[in-house]
């Protein structure tokens, strides 16, 4: 079982202390406390879990749903398409 940070940073960017807010931090906790629950409840399936993860591009919230034994994204929301829209219209 894998649960990705919800906050992961780009690992060539340098990592700063964020002082977050004791209720957000206490969210976030419960956010991977259920993640990890629902990945042992097997509810996606025996060989399926739940990933989430940033965008590094957009910095917007992916949900995937992972095969547990080859990684391969089965769905994702939103789909890779509409992020790389969501960049093109940031980009000038």
């Amino acid at each position: 079982m894998e649960i990705s940070a919800i906050n992961r940073t780009d690992p060539a960017l340098p990592v700063t202390a964020v002082n977050v807010p004791p209720d957000i931090a206490t969210q976030n906790r419960d956010l991977v406390q259920a993640v990890k629950a629902l990945n042992e409840s097997e509810m996606f399936g025996q060989d399926e879990e739940l990933d989430f993860q940033i965008d590094s591009a957009t910095k917007r919230l992916v949900v995937r749903v992972l095969n547990r034994n080859t990684k391969e994204v089965i769905t994702q929301v939103p789909p890779e398409y509409v992020l790389r829209m969501a960049q093109s219209l940031k980009s000038p």
